[in-house]
């Protein structure tokens, strides 16, 4: 499930993602009226999958990331950020203003 959650964030497949969330709460309310052998099943289960749950959290902080800079990149192109904070922007992402004109 980990596995086709990445491949449907990769593909920016929201509908798919929303069936996966919603499959996800029908396994939790599952697992709470199930008994406990079929709750050390699960966790086993959920042992096996930390590795893809890892890759999978990663993928989440790429895309957010990646999400930032697009959001970013249109509230300049539409004119939304005004020129200091563009200037600020430009000097986080280059050092200060000294250290690019090689006045240190």
């Amino acid at each position: 499930m980990v596995a086709e959650a990445s491949r449907a964030l990769a593909q920016l497949d929201a509908a798919r993602l929303e069936e996966l969330a919603l499959s996800c709460q029908a396994l939790n309310r599952e697992l709470s009226d199930s008994g406990a052998e079929d709750r050390v099943q699960f966790a086993l289960q959920a042992r096996e999958a930390v590795e893809e749950m890892a890759v999978f959290a990663r993928v989440l902080n790429v895309t957010r990331a990646n999400l930032n800079v697009i959001q970013r990149l249109l509230d300049l192109r539409t004119g939304r950020l005004e020129y200091a904070e563009r200037l600020a922007a430009t000097d986080s992402a280059w050092g200060s203003p000294e250290s690019r004109h090689g006045d240190n």
